[in-house]
């Protein structure tokens, strides 16, 4: 049973994914944008701490230097670049059975990157807390491995049904 709210949502993404992602069809373009931004701002926020930390380890790069570097990448470069991936991925779906409409592309890739958010939080927390290492890195995979998930599982949701 899918939730309302985004909140229950990114949980419910976790463990059934197609279901929120076919949940969330009527969203208006404009609304992805906002999913894309919010996901954006959260991984800048997941950043800081490993910035924080690095910047202490090596004062020759300011903290304000870093953050700025990754603003210009998380907020400005990334869109584009997610933009370019859902089309991509809408335009080679193309040469399956299973086409991906350009709005559905975006939206399985939008909220993909919502939806895994929170483990990039903890990932981030980790780089800053603890550091390179295997927590660091297991931390990585979950939020890595999550992401994809829900974007195949989105995708595989709303293939061929527009």
């Amino acid at each position: 049973m899918s939730q309302t709210g985004i909140v229950p949502r990114i949980l419910e993404s976790w463990w059934a994914p197609g279901r929120v992602v076919a949940s969330l069809r009527s969203m208006p373009d404009r609304a992805l944008i906002a999913v894309l931004m919010a996901a954006m701002l959260i991984f800048l926020i997941a950043q800081a701490p490993g910035h924080a930390r690095a910047a202490q380890l090596q004062p020759e790069v300011p903290l304000a230097a870093r953050m700025g570097g990754a603003i210009l990448g998380v907020m400005f470069m990334m869109p584009l670049m997610a933009y370019a991936v859902a089309a991509l991925v809408s335009a080679l779906s193309r040469l399956t059975p299973w086409p991906v409409a350009p709005l559905d592309s975006r939206l399985a890739l939008f909220w993909a990157l919502l939806a895994a958010a929170p483990a990039m939080l903890l990932a981030g927390l980790t780089a800053g807390l603890v550091g390179p290492g295997a927590p660091l890195a297991l931390t990585r995979a979950v939020a890595g491995l999550g992401f994809l998930v829900i974007w195949g599982a989105g995708l595989r949701a709303l293939a061929g049904t527009r």
